[in-house]
């Protein structure tokens, strides 16, 4: 394949040349060559990590012959871009606009183009000279409501001032502000094409005097004659109609209409039943009867039935009315109701160490349960393994799981804990949760049940979503442990207590608060700009229990603890935090940048942390050269493969994280990374030696690794494969820590397999 993507010109018809390379020089400052490449009518080939033309040498694989082959290697690759003259002219006369429409009215551009070998490098010399800048800006605005809506109160962010280039996007993007403004105070029929510029260019060196002007509304004459042209007027909501059984794909019967209900002053038109209640359409709207228009209420009003998942389709129309002189809307909620009840299965096959097993599970789902748009959840799951050898269990020498889990949502505060206006622009949702799982293996039994009360809602116009873990509740419970288990781990116990918290009863009841932070808009399907995203989780346990338990104990805590129902509860804090930062070159590079963060206390009631809370280092979305649970905690080194896991974990973690992405072909993404981190334990454990967080050393202590990744882009999801390798080894000890090598390549390297991207 590479000596076939050295020889690119493989399918260039001869006189031909393919289109190597084309770049674009601007000697002016303010602006930046990437900013004009959009104005290009022709792009070469694509190149993998803007070095190797992958695309094109998969292309040049294929021959000449009409077969399956060619015809696949064809379909991957992408054929060469054949060099065009009259496009490259193009590309010169929009640069030469779009600098124009920059505030370069003098601007000049040529094209220099160098053959070599068959290949052309073109090149775009942009010469911007003096630019035009704003002089005066005068408003002609004879209205005074949109005057004053037209300027901005914070005179910071004004963008129509002196000195600033006289650019026509700058000003088309104040137009679209105005108007949006104006669309938000009752504005209804008011666009940007209504705000115009006059610019005078005969005032000075360079220099422009701006007049912003208003355009009169135009109507149709009464009698039909012609148009005249009067003021902008705002419009008021004057009713609000539900039609909850909208057929769209019906033109002669878009509306099914056998019921009509009127509630707050609102008319509901039922169709078949009224399968939501009234309340729940009226509380979720925010266009309310004599309210005056606006766009951000509109659109909140979609954004809050579009997360009641009863409904398939939401349309809202309105109709101006003139009543007494004034202007008036009637709203129209267009409502499809979607399938309201789901049911699926799903069958596993496992084989664990050569023990071949297999589960099935079913799940319910209604999305309409207590006519509110709640949505049931509910899942049953059992799992069955042959375990080989007699290992003298309690019943049989089988592994069996049991597991059932229910839930429902609401789309509100089950509670008032705010104003029902505050609610409706938080879009919250209330999630109570219940669930339960039996395991039974030959050496113990176990029971796991869990119970959480949790809430979700949106600030800042979507910007932040929180959550608040309320009430969140793990019980693991050990009724029958065999004999030689037991003595077992109370042997191993005495030099690792880990081993003893995995494998005995214990009791979480936490609260935790997330907050999460990004500027990815969910609705628009391709992002414009780079990418940041930001999430912090705090977590406490135990507090309450605590407090209780001193408050009713006579005597001092005992030596082995609080309990509840006879078992040990835990108590303690954990906060983590990360932050993700994504340059978006183009359509098919970018960059991502990761830190993450963590730490975990133990404290009161609890000596060390429940093991399924304690960090690990390694895996998929951590340091990629090392498999899961085998980096760490510092620079412990562990003893044996299989079964030390349990010692690698701990209280801190960190994680830094860099990836270059790259198209390769057809829905093939390339990706090389480079991963730095570790976990480290809050105090020094005897069964963890090297493995405390200390400020003077930790730093030489993260680890780190670099590879290559494959991902499959489906769009609404994608398949990852990373190939990571050990570059600096923490737990390394009497030699070089720099553990760059190829010979070992099962030591030395970790292959993953996930869903999603790392960070």
């Amino acid at each position: 394949m590479l000596a076939t993507s050295c020889r690119p010109t493989k399918h260039v018809p001869q006189g031909e040349y393919l289109l190597n390379r084309v770049k674009i020089e601007v000697d002016a400052k303010d602006v930046k060559s990437q900013s004009l490449h959009p104005y290009l009518r022709q792009h070469p080939n694509h190149k993998t990590f803007g070095i190797i033309g992958l695309p094109l040498a998969f292309y040049n694989m294929s021959g000449t012959k009409d077969n399956r082959w060619n015809r696949f290697m064809r379909k991957i690759g992408t054929p060469p871009v054949i060099y065009d003259s009259t496009l490259t002219e193009k590309s010169r006369n929009e640069i030469l606009k779009a600098m124009k429409n920059k505030g370069y009215v003098e601007a000049e551009v040529a094209v220099d183009t160098v053959v070599k070998k068959r290949k052309i490098k073109v090149t775009y010399k942009v010469k911007g000279n003096t630019p035009y800048r704003l002089n005066n800006v005068t408003f002609n605005i004879p209205d005074d409501t949109i005057a004053k809506y037209s300027t901005r109160k914070d005179t910071t962010l004004n963008v129509l001032k002196k000195g600033t280039l006289f650019d026509y996007y700058i000003l088309d993007q104040e137009r679209a502000r105005i108007a949006s403004v104006l669309n938000n105070r009752g504005y209804y029929s008011f666009g940007k094409e209504y705000i115009t510029f006059v610019a005078d260019t005969t005032v000075g060196d360079h220099l422009v005097d701006l007049e912003v002007n208003l355009l009169p509304y135009p109507i149709a004459k009464p009698d039909s004659s012609g148009i005249v042209y009067v003021k902008h007027r705002t419009y008021t909501i004057r009713d609000v109609y539900f039609f909850t059984d909208y057929n769209p794909m019906n033109v002669d019967q878009l509306y099914n209409v056998l019921d009509t209900v009127h509630y707050k002053g609102n008319t509901i038109y039922y169709g078949e039943n009224q399968y939501l209640r009234p309340s729940v359409l009226v509380n979720n709207c925010f266009i309310k009867s004599g309210d005056k228009y606006s766009q951000r209420l509109v659109d909140n009003t979609m954004s809050a039935y579009g997360r009641l998942r009863v409904f398939k389709y939401v349309n809202v129309q309105f109709a101006p009315v003139e009543v007494d002189g004034e202007m008036m809307l009637d709203c129209y909620i267009l409502l499809t109701r979607g399938k309201t009840q789901t049911i699926s299965t799903e069958l596993e096959g496992t084989n664990s160490a050569g023990n071949f097993g297999f589960a099935v599970g079913v799940a319910y789902q209604h999305r309409n349960i207590f006519k509110g748009s709640q949505t049931f959840s509910s899942k049953l799951r059992a799992a069955y393994e042959n375990i080989s050898g007699d290992l003298g269990g309690l019943i049989s020498n089988n592994y069996l799981e049991l597991g059932a889990e229910m839930g429902v949502s609401f789309p509100k505060f089950i509670f008032p804990f705010a104003k029902n206006k505050q609610r409706q622009k938080l879009r919250p949702t209330t999630e109570l949760t219940l669930s339960g799982n039996f395991q039974r293996r030959p050496e113990f039994v176990r029971v796991i049940a869990g119970a959480g009360w949790a809430y979700n809602w949106y600030s800042n116009r979507n910007r932040f979503k929180h959550k608040l873990d309320l009430v969140d509740i793990s019980y693991i419970y050990l009724p029958k442990v065999t004999e030689e288990f037991k003595n077992n781990i109370n042997e191993l116990s005495v030099a690792n207590p880990l081993l003893r918290y995995s494998y005995e009863d214990h009791f979480i009841m936490r609260m935790a608060y997330a907050v999460y932070l990004s500027n990815i808009n969910p609705e628009s399907i391709k992002q414009n700009g780079n990418i940041y995203t930001f999430r912090m989780v705090n977590e406490i346990a135990g507090n309450l229990l605590y407090g209780i338990s001193n408050a009713i104990s006579r005597t001092s805590r005992p030596e082995d603890g609080y309990s509840i129902f006879g078992i040990r509860y835990a108590q303690y804090y954990k906060c983590d935090m990360d932050y993700t930062y994504t340059f978006l070159f183009n359509e098919k590079n970018s960059l991502s940048l990761h830190v993450g963060a963590g730490v975990a206390v133990p404290y009161g009631n609890s000596e060390m942390l429940p093991f399924e809370k304690r960090y690990f280092s390694g895996g998929a979305n951590s340091v990629r050269g090392w498999s899961v649970r085998s980096l760490g905690p510092g620079s412990y080194q562990r003893k044996d493969p299989t079964s030390d896991f349990m010692n690698q974990c701990g209280d801190v973690r960190m994680d830094l994280n860099v990836e270059y992405r790259s198209k390769l072909i057809w829905k093939l993404e390339l990706a090389a990374f480079i991963d730095a981190g570790n976990i480290w334990t809050i105090k020094e454990y005897d069964a963890q030696p090297g493995g405390a967080f200390k400020l003077n050393k930790f730093y030489k202590e993260l680890a780190l690794a670099y590879g290559l990744g494959l991902r499959l882009d489906f769009n609404f999801f994608v398949l990852r494969l990373d190939l990571g390798m050990k570059a600096y080894d923490p737990s390394v000890i009497n030699k070089s820590k720099w553990v760059i090598s190829y010979q070992n390549f099962k030591r030395d390297a970790a292959l993953h397999f996930a869903v999603g991207y790392p960070f």
